[in-house]
């Protein structure tokens, strides 16, 4: 049985170009998976049940690479420090906060809400080091129909004395996270989340290598953020030679199965080893420019085939709306070009940006992103205001990303199931 969702359908098989069908289909299976988009009903098609969104915009759900779960409440606020002070100032106040299971839980599902709002489907998160907030937080996002990743955050070394954990402690708080998610959350994966490479031991790292090993676990961190970062990690671990090959020297670069956020100042080395490695760039321009820790060259790294995400880095990013981070993404692109060195730089163009959100993200979790034959069906139904322009469908696609808001978004699907708004009743936007 197939079911034609009718509207106005875009989306980017690659990069280059949109992909645009005014007034098409999105053939979708009893499994949730596409299984064409078309122009018309025909054929073994045309007695297909049909789902009429038609003057609506169809569009993949969008993947947020990179957020914290627990900064949500600190959103906006800091950016005149740069990001060690910044840490210290407001994100470690603000964490150690979740050692209460109630504050979690209330800030929790407001997090989740706004994702939703917003048109977030697919995310991997940072929790903290608690373990039973992070249960909670993994027990919420299965309740809520969202699909992501989630990581309890590992630190015993360079934090306050309350949210330091012993590395016994933190090992096997993520082993028992791990199994349980395995068991009672099926639609949440565990990521093993180091928060950078300041805040773990050398022999945490090592443990949580082997955890990687044994359960064939993806990794999520924090890379080349910023230059006193950056610095930092260099007189921590002054026998490898990178930032980057600390990662990999204890296990934490698994192939295929690693994300690392900002990497704003990767060495050539670098480059060549998370290229090797295939790891997923999760870009966080909006974030980079609150605490001024730099712009990344997105289109070298593209152009020397590193693979690109996008993030919101919530609460350095200060809205998870990831429409307005795949603008962040294209305007700080633009800004480089002004930067010596980097004029004859082509800028990304938001078919790129939307790919990144998309189509690139989603691979992290599978087939995940487009509306190509197999592809879960992930898609957000959009309503925009009236134009007095006679617009295309790209073109109002445009409007959205750069102006829309998210009440323009009526219908969110994950895996060809209609996710309604969790936790009804909970405000969603306020703070």
């Amino acid at each position: 049985m197939v079911t034609a969702y009718r509207g106005d359908v875009v989306f980017t098989p690659g990069p280059e170009r949109f992909r645009a069908i005014e007034d098409g289909f999105v053939l979708v299976d009893d499994y949730g998976k596409v299984v064409d988009v078309v122009g018309s009903l025909t054929g073994q098609y045309a007695d297909a049940d049909i789902v009429d969104r038609s003057g609506n915009l169809i569009i993949p759900g969008f993947n947020d690479m990179h957020v914290h779960a627990p900064q949500y409440p600190q959103a906006g606020l800091g950016f005149d420090d740069e990001l060690l002070p910044w840490l210290e100032r407001y994100t470690f106040v603000d964490e150690a906060k979740y050692c209460d299971l109630a504050v979690a839980d209330h800030w929790y599902r407001r997090f989740l809400t706004h994702l939703w709002q917003v048109g977030t489907l697919r995310f991997s998160a940072f929790a903290t080091l608690h373990g039973d907030a992070t249960w909670r937080l993994i027990q919420l996002a299965q309740e809520s129909g969202l699909r992501p990743m989630i990581g309890k955050v590992n630190m015993d070394r360079n934090a306050p004395d309350n949210l330091l954990e012993s590395t016994r402690q933190s090992l096997e708080d993520t082993e028992t996270l791990i199994k349980r998610t395995a068991e009672d959350a099926p639609d949440v994966g565990f990521i093993v989340t180091p928060r950078f490479v300041p805040s773990t031991t050398p022999e945490l790292m090592e443990g949580l290598g082997e955890l990687v090993r044994r359960y064939r676990l993806p990794v999520q961190s924090h890379l080349d953020e910023n230059r006193s970062e950056v610095e930092w990690v260099r007189k921590l671990h002054p026998d490898i030679p990178t930032y980057a090959q600390v990662y990999e020297h204890y296990g934490l670069m698994p192939r295929n199965r690693t994300i690392m956020a900002h990497c704003i100042w990767l060495t050539d080395a670098e480059r060549e080893l998370l290229k090797d490695r295939n790891v997923l760039l999760a870009h966080c321009a909006q974030s980079n420019l609150n605490l001024q820790s730099g712009i990344m060259p997105a289109r070298r790294y593209l152009e020397q085939g590193l693979r690109l995400a996008l993030g919101s880095d919530v609460a350095a990013g200060h809205e998870p709306d990831m429409n307005r981070h795949i603008v962040a993404s294209v305007e700080a692109s633009k800004a480089l070009r002004f930067m010596p060195g980097h004029e004859g730089d082509q800028p990304l163009k938001l078919s790129e940006a939307f790919y990144m959100a998309t189509k690139s993200g989603g691979s992290f979790f599978g087939r995940v992103g487009s509306f190509e034959p197999g592809y879960e069906f992930d898609a957000l139904v959009i309503r925009e205001d009236e134009s007095l322009l006679e617009l295309s469908v790209e073109e109002r696609l445009e409007r959205f990303l750069y102006a829309g808001a998210s009440d323009a978004i009526r219908e969110r699907y994950v895996s060809g199931h209609v996710v309604y708004r969790p936790f009804a009743g909970v405000p969603s936007a306020g703070r």
